[in-house]
């Protein structure tokens, strides 16, 4: 730094004061009452001041669907077992070699009404784990709630202007028969991809999140009625 000739222009200084709040965006009605209805249907979330929710993803029925079949597939099959062992045993009995018949059958019971209570507890549990993955588009963000156990939740959010591409997928005859299907997002620079399964009608969903996107990029207001 060259400081100025004795007798020439001197530095001016200028002195700018900053307000100690931080000013307020203005937030219309419209938005506010916007706002207020999403916090009051969905008090868990977190949204911020002048966010509200714009879609709310539902998971397709079919997926418990699967969830109770699997349970009923397990204990099916060890009911099956059982009928075998039990009819060996019987053949047994009648060569003087077998168990009890009274005895294999109460063990027998007692086992599938193990198996019976463990797959339906395991069932209820994987829908509670089900039900509480969730995905919501507001008019700026989207947030995910991610429950991968019955102790293990977390909550990730993204910025619609961090969106680089959002789209879904329908892969198999089942999907496109029922309508459901999986969303993609991925963002830009760390390239991160988030996905969620399940989506009842994708298509629909997908294109109501373009639209935001590209409002919210735009700097345009974002029309809760636009699909």
């Amino acid at each position: 730094y060259a400081h100025p000739p004795v007798g020439g222009p001197q530095p001016q200084m200028v002195y700018m004061a900053r307000p100690v709040d931080p000013v307020d965006v203005p937030i219309s009605p419209e938005i506010k009452q916007r706002h207020d209805e999403s916090r009051k249907k969905y008090p868990h979330l977190n949204i911020s001041e002048g966010e509200y929710i714009l879609d709310a993803v539902k998971r397709h029925w079919i997926g418990l669907v699967r969830i109770w079949l699997t349970a009923l597939a397990v204990v099916s099959a060890f009911m099956g077992l059982f009928a075998l062992l039990f009819a060996q045993n019987q053949g047994s009995i009648d060569a003087g070699v077998g168990l009890s018949g009274n005895l294999v059958t109460t063990l027998g019971m007692g086992l599938v009404g193990l198996v019976v209570v463990l797959a339906t507890l395991g069932a209820v549990v994987a829908t509670y784990v089900y039900n509480n993955n969730r995905f919501y588009l507001t008019n700026e963000s989207v947030i995910q709630e991610i429950q991968t156990s019955l102790f293990s939740r977390h909550e990730q959010t993204v910025s619609l202007n961090n969106i680089e591409d959002a789209s879904f997928e329908q892969n198999g005859i089942l999907p496109h028969i029922f309508n459901y299907g999986r969303i993609r997002l991925s963002t830009e620079g760390d390239e991160t991809t988030y996905r969620f399964t399940y989506v009842a009608g994708p298509k629909k969903h997908i294109a109501r999140l373009n639209n935001a996107i590209e409002a919210f990029k735009n700097g345009r207001p974002v029309d809760p009625n636009d699909n």
